[in-house]
């Protein structure tokens, strides 16, 4: 194998404060994943149906917003570099409109949907604003293949952990208001809101110097570049024929689909199948989140042993396994329901730590096919994937769960009895669809074309245009 360019190993702080900027995204989304339906169906009273379209309308609005902070991300020019103000300004609307999401400001159910799909928008927004210019930073960092997946591993380590932080808040919020529950989950999303702030900006502060030095060092090597900036159009067609990126879009796709298709069912599936408290839900949520957060070390060291495609394929066998467990379960076996939960956490620190990981190695792929680096736009619609996801999860489910007739609560009153029609939909949602979707993830996995040693190969051809650019800028100089 070829030896591949010499890249500067991180350091062990660059790494903890780089990843520490994932937990406060992190612990919003998984608050919104396993509470967000469930509050606006059983808390605020707002039809099913209605509470799925909410997240699709929000989601098409983020179909514009990502590629537009993608691309202004890439263009913006400022003493702070290129993503950090867009991280620095964005962080207080981001949580603040988190919290604004858990209020319940009418019972008529026209305007519940207004306000909530407002809220959406805006939330999606200033996400979008704080983590699509976090997430390209990855790239810009390190250019090592395997250091890059160790990168990841720390930021999707916090990331778990803010995933575990926020259920365990709202466990302990929420069982404080177990008779108020619209009270509840305001509190949860103010507490929430200040505990997702506070590690972006200490994230900006700890990878304060090792970004702007990579940015000096961006800005030097495209001194006298003479590529034209291309249009947004022109950006995405040439993000859509890269080949490697659609694959690796597709492997996402798959698989955070089936996590957030199971994460916004789970509570349905264990109070209403299962017939267990509210408290089994947060409890069977931190099961995933905390294997997801330990397995994301040892993935890495797979990794680095045998590759990306062969841990991938590790870790999504072991969650086909959880997937069929789930869809035979009893409810009389309930004590089953935290190794299975466990089972998917491996299989949810796959579908985190892979992807994530083969990203980078696309970008160069297209830096060396175009001769332009577009972090922006490769990120903005993995971005943009992760958003759809949830939206696409929460809309299906919302539609069965209204086909099958489910009943939903009213404010106030306890949980009415489902239907067969209805529990058979939350688990054939629980179990199957994510099922089917895991298996397509592994068959695209097979596709993938960048390898260790192709890497290597990329860098190598890069190295080189660089120098012999260099050589003939220097030759334009003499002369």
């Amino acid at each position: 194998m070829p030896e591949a360019p010499h890249s500067p190993k991180l350091r062990l702080v660059t790494k903890l404060a780089y990843g520490l900027g994932d937990l406060g995204p992190a612990l919003i989304t998984n608050i919104l994943i396993f509470f967000l339906l469930y509050f606006m169906v059983n808390v605020a009273g707002l039809d099913p149906g209605l509470a799925g379209a909410v997240m699709l309308i929000a989601n098409i609005w983020d179909a514009v917003n990502d590629p537009i902070v993608g691309i202004l991300s890439d263009r913006t020019r400022s003493r702070f570099g290129r993503r950090l103000p867009w991280i620095l300004w964005g962080g207080v609307p981001f949580g603040l409109t988190f919290l604004l999401q858990w209020l319940i400001p009418t019972s008529n159910q026209w305007g519940l949907f207004g306000y909530y799909v407002l809220m959406a928008l805006l939330a999606n927004t200033f996400f979008t604003i704080v983590n699509l210019p976090y997430t390209a930073l990855t790239p810009e960092l390190t250019q090592d293949y395997n250091d890059r997946t160790s990168l990841n591993s720390f930021r999707f380590a916090f990331a778990s952990g803010g995933g575990v932080i926020g259920l365990l808040m709202a466990r302990a919020i929420l069982g404080q208001f177990e008779a108020q529950p619209e009270r509840g989950y305001l509190v949860l999303g103010m507490v929430g809101a200040i505990a997702a702030t506070l590690p972006i900006y200490l994230c900006v502060f700890g990878i304060w110097k090792p970004v702007m030095r990579a940015e000096r060092k961006r800005v030097a090597a495209a001194e006298g570049d003479t590529h034209p900036q291309e249009s947004l159009p022109r950006q995405i067609k040439i993000a859509f024929s890269n080949r490697p990126f659609l694959i690796v879009v597709g492997i996402y796709l798959c698989t955070w689909l089936a996590f957030q298709n199971t994460g916004a069912i789970l509570p349905f599936y264990i109070v209403s199948w299962m017939r267990r408290s509210e408290q089994t839900v947060t409890e069977a949520a931190l099961a995933v989140q905390l294997t997801a957060m330990l397995m994301l070390f040892v993935l890495n060291a797979v990794s680095r042993r045998y590759g990306k495609k062969a841990t991938f394929y590790v870790g999504t066998s072991v969650w086909l396994i959880a997937q069929i467990g789930l869809y035979r379960l009893q409810p009389e076996q309930v004590f089953l329901i935290y190794p299975l939960a466990a089972l998917v956490g491996v299989g949810v620190a796959t579908a985190y730590l892979i992807p994530w990981s083969m990203l980078p190695d696309v970008i160069e792929w297209d830096e060396l096919q175009t001769g332009q680096r577009r972090e922006g736009i490769f990120y903005s619609f993995m971005s943009l994937i992760q958003k759809v996801c949830r939206g696409l999860a929460l809309l299906l489910i919302g539609l069965m769960l209204k086909q099958a007739g489910f009943v939903e609560r009213l404010p106030g009153q306890p949980f009415p009895e489902q239907p067969p029609a209805a529990q058979e939909a939350i688990r054939i949602a629980t179990a199957l669809f994510p099922l089917a979707l895991i298996l397509i993830g592994m068959v695209l996995v097979y596709f993938y074309p960048i390898t260790r040693e192709e890497h290597t190969k990329i860098l190598l051809q890069l190295k080189e245009r660089q120098r012999l650019e260099a050589e003939m800028k220097s030759q334009g100089d003499r002369d």
